[in-house]
């Protein structure tokens, strides 16, 4: 294998030598396209299958569909805050009183809700006052291999966010963490005039240490200065930085 390697970087070398030489000259620029196609075949070629096949669209997704729908359903959450949209109002269900007349009391009722049935009260619970969603942070759980850091690529470009990766173990100190979070999640990107809001995605956050997880709980649970009667309180606030305006999501292996 390392004798392939050396071979075809031998090759690439010369394909770039003559590129360049060919390039110079005026009748020559045909040429270099295609020596850029096959480079680029051949680069594909040498790409891992996982590279080279992974999802990229929601619909190639192959992780639990009610999974992938809660996520995105969460992530469209945050459309009014980030983008400005007003939440959808949905129609109004006919009461389960009205349908069965002989039904269970109500506490009986919430006492043998569905799974699904819990996560969709969730979803389509009210706005905070910042017009955010109730859960601020997504926590994705499973095997390695499950497809979980992938899920939240897709899910975060198909709802329009420009996905930041940031690995929990390797940032020890909660200095750094902190600085890394707030730098994703308030500061805007300067490269291109359409650039997209950013949305964190956090893996491999139970090799986090404590201080670090207290570091996030303590941006997420950031509140507004509003209200508050002493000045001192809005210069604190700005020393530790605004509110969270930007989803979340959190990978782990070990819940």
């Amino acid at each position: 294998r390392r004798r392939v390697l050396e071979a075809s970087q031998q090759l690439t070398e010369i394909i770039n030598n003559e590129t360049s030489a060919e390039s110079s000259e005026p009748s020559g620029e045909a040429q270099p396209a295609e020596e850029e196609e096959e480079e680029e075949e051949e680069s594909s070629r040498h790409c891992l299958w996982v590279d080279k096949f992974t999802p990229r669209r929601y619909m190639e997704l192959l992780s639990d569909d009610y999974t992938n729908r809660c996520l995105l359903k969460w992530l469209k959450l945050w459309d009014t805050v980030v983008f400005g949209k007003e939440k959808a109002v949905k129609k109004a269900k006919p009461s389960a009183e009205a349908r069965h007349p002989f039904s269970q009391p109500k506490e009986q009722q919430n006492k043998w809700k569905t799974k699904v049935q819990l996560t969709e009260e969730i979803l389509e619970a009210e706005l905070d006052q910042h017009k955010r969603p109730k859960y601020k942070v997504a926590l994705l759980c499973g095997p390695p291999g499950l497809g979980k850091t992938t899920l939240a690529h897709v899910i975060a470009r198909h709802a329009g966010y420009n996905a930041v990766e940031m690995n929990a173990s390797d940032d020890r100190s909660p200095e750094v963490f902190k600085t890394r979070i707030e730098a994703a999640t308030q500061m805007k990107s300067v490269l291109g005039a359409n650039e997209k809001p950013n949305c964190l995605i956090i893996d491999e956050i139970d090799g986090a240490p404590a201080a670090s997880i207290n570091v996030l709980l303590n941006i997420i649970h950031r509140k507004d200065a509003e209200g508050e009667a002493a000045g001192g309180a809005g210069r604190r606030r700005r020393r530790e930085g605004g509110l969270l305006l930007r989803p979340i999501i959190c990978i782990c292996n070990d819940q």
